[in-house]
């Protein structure tokens, strides 16, 4: 079954054709916010490639009943739409490629895969706000968690990399991006994760500010500052952005290295705040066994992974300087002697929506011949 999959990101839309051995048969690469002119490149970039047999599109928010791979129709699409609140940023730009795709391609099956599915497990405890139990009932208040595509193949991966008697072991995977989260996985499982309810909560991001007090907007608020403002502040002036002016890690680092004393602090906190959070994923497993870098930046910016692991010394983890700085691709960068293993894998939730898009037409008996 050839898949095509795609994955609708905050500044571009990628598409990628796999073959029945997921080897990429052909790739695209759309800016988003063009508007008409990018309804056209889609159409346009899917007619250049081969017919596939069957497409997978990544959403961010699946909600309550999205919990595994969903074929779509009408019906689902509809609620879908349901979701944009709960992921105001990203659910539209899938939403906009669900129709751009069942234009382009209208009797070729679509299957939408979630980033909140990963966490669908997760421990009451895990998963439960201290909240009204009016409001969580009412309204779904509670932990979601997201990335879990891009921590569904990271957790394969390792196992392979590791083999079969460090598979079930405790890890913490790192996906660090322009959004980025961490998750406790054991035995496969996700136990705990640092986004909840919206992919805000956590980590200092390129543009979101990660965890704050919830007084804080409140008090905004109360001293006339619109919610409308406060929302786009915390979306897309905050993180990185809002401490150092940009989001791209690469610059803020060749300024920190030239004596740029707001970019050093812009790194320091968001250090400090992936030191804490990384700590307290390891907690909830009672130790850690595997540590995981993923995402843009945990695959391609050996400083980010250096300093971590030394922040993360006392649990065990270290890497080798050389292996660190060589990585291509997934490797392992342990320490010599380090108890931890730690690791680096590739982002590629293409791989995992095109297994999800076969296990989902294989249940429901609709796989293309």
């Amino acid at each position: 079954m050839r898949v095509l999959t795609v994955n609708p990101g905050s500044s571009s839309l990628k598409l990628s054709l796999l073959d029945p051995g997921d080897a990429v048969a052909s790739r695209a690469q759309i800016a988003t916010g063009a508007g008409e002119r990018e309804a056209e490149q889609v159409a346009a970039a899917v007619a250049r490639m081969p017919a596939p047999d069957a497409v997978g599109l990544r959403f961010v928010h699946g909600g309550r009943d999205f919990l595994a791979p969903t074929l779509v129709d009408d019906g689902v699409a509809g609620r879908l739409h349901a979701l944009v609140e709960l992921a105001p940023l990203h659910q539209p730009l899938s939403l906009y490629a669900l129709g751009e795709i069942r234009r382009a391609l209208p009797d070729v099956p679509v299957v939408a895969c979630f980033d909140t599915a990963f966490h669908a497990g997760l421990p009451e405890a895990a998963a439960t706000y201290a909240l009204p139990a009016e409001w969580r009932e009412r309204f779904g208040l509670r932990r979601y968690g997201f990335h879990g595509l891009s921590f569904a193949h990271a957790v394969r991966r390792a196992g392979e990399l590791l083999g079969p008697a460090e598979a079930g072991r405790r890890m913490v995977i790192c996906h660090l991006g322009a959004g980025a989260s961490l998750a406790a996985v054991a035995g496969g499982r996700s136990v705990d994760t640092t986004m909840g309810f919206t992919p805000l909560e956590g980590l200092v991001m390129a543009t979101r500010a990660g965890s704050v007090d919830p007084g804080l907007p409140m008090w905004l608020l109360r001293h006339g500052v619109p919610a409308e403002e406060i929302d786009d502040a915390l979306e897309h002036r905050s993180g990185l952005r809002g401490l150092a002016g940009t989001g791209d890690m690469r610059v803020l680092r060749a300024r920190a290295g030239r004596g740029d004393a707001v970019a050093a602090s812009a790194l320091d906190v968001y250090h400090h705040r992936l030191r804490a959070c990384a700590a307290a994923m390891a907690a909830s497993l009672g130790g850690l066994d595997v540590l995981v870098f993923t995402g843009g930046v945990g695959e391609h910016d050996p400083e980010v992974r250096r300093r971590a692991a030394a922040d993360l010394a006392f649990l065990g983890a270290g890497v080798d300087p050389s292996a660190n700085a060589a990585v291509h691709g997934d490797a392992e960068i342990t320490a010599a002697g380090a108890p931890v293993r730690t690791l680096v894998v590739e982002a590629r939730e293409d791989l995992e929506i095109a297994a999800g898009v076969r296990a989902a037409l294989r249940e429901t008996g609709a796989v293309p011949r």
